[in-house]
């Protein structure tokens, strides 16, 4: 069945299924929803915007930013965003404020950022449009953060393990179709109960263990985050039609082939482990297109 083009679409891709190494095959974390005819971005990873670039869409036609928390693996490509997308070029052309919404220090961010590059926005302010280099941003608290004709975003507390700074999933909902985004959580009975029988669950893992004088730090994070067996758990409680894979921390020798198998422990249903660029459209199936081998 073929979705109906534009207001009708409910597009996942997957701009970015990696954490903070530099890698070329997975960068950082950042997730487009295309939904009713809005463009919402979920965090700002690390190449972002060139993502956008590859798929086509001008960074001017974003409708906001939602950010799940405030680790740099997350948000370091905003600035690209928000001022490359203010840039007067096809692939900019933002003429409105960019709007976020995100945790405790979202107001912070918003407010020092400006500041940061004055310069550069006081010489290009004589060339292009003033009110798209505005920021207005939100900080939320877990319920409806965000809604538009039948697109609604609920956001909800997840557990960022001994991180000390709040973090959050988000629900998407659109026409009686759902999608929802972990953010970076240990296993989580909030998430379990904001996705129960959702279309699409995009999670974040790790896997794997390192040796030597690293492995103090890396038992800290493996803690933070969520093993496939675990996730696996989460997978067979809420029962979404398809689960995905992000955000992939893996060490020592682990791959990212191995994820599947290890979530089988206690997941049958069905999963995939996510790419760059990887999308998937919600209709009456989840089904991924062809950008799925692109990245």
């Amino acid at each position: 069945m073929e979705l109906r083009p534009s207001t009708d679409l409910f597009r996942v891709t997957l701009l970015g299924t990696g954490a903070p190494p530099p890698v070329l095959d997975r960068f950082g974390p950042s997730t487009l929803v295309e939904v009713g005819g809005e463009k919402l971005l979920f965090d700002a990873g690390r190449g972002a915007l060139q993502r956008l670039h590859q798929l086509g869409i001008p960074f001017g036609d974003i409708t906001g930013i939602f950010l799940t928390h405030h680790h740099s693996d997350h948000v370091v490509g905003f600035a690209d965003l928000w001022l490359t997308g203010w840039i007067g070029r096809p692939w900019g052309r933002r003429t409105v404020p960019l709007k976020i919404w995100g945790p405790d220090g979202t107001n912070q961010m918003a407010e020092h950022l400006p500041l940061a590059f004055a310069t550069d926005i006081r010489v290009r302010s004589h060339s292009y449009n003033a009110e798209g280099v505005k920021l207005e941003s939100t900080e939320i608290e877990e319920g409806v953060v965000f809604e538009s004709g039948d697109i609604r975003v609920t956001a909800f507390e997840v557990d960022h393990g001994g991180e000390q700074l709040d973090a959050f999933g988000y629900r998407i909902d659109y026409r009686g179709r759902s999608a929802v985004l972990s953010g970076d959580t240990t296993f989580n009975e909030n998430l379990i109960a904001h996705s129960q029988n959702v279309d699409l669950l995009v999670h974040e893992v790790t896997h794997g263990m390192g040796q030597g004088v690293e492995r103090a730090n890396l038992e800290r994070i493996r803690r933070n985050h969520t093993i496939p067996e675990d996730a696996g758990v989460v997978f067979a409680r809420t029962k979404p039609k398809l689960a995905v894979y992000t955000h992939l921390l893996l060490f020592g020798e682990a791959t990212a082939g191995d994820l599947i198998p290890a979530t089988r422990a206690t997941y049958d249903g069905p999963l995939l482990v996510g790419k760059d660029v990887m999308q998937f459209d919600i209709g009456e199936e989840v089904r991924m297109n062809r950008f799925a081998s692109s990245a």
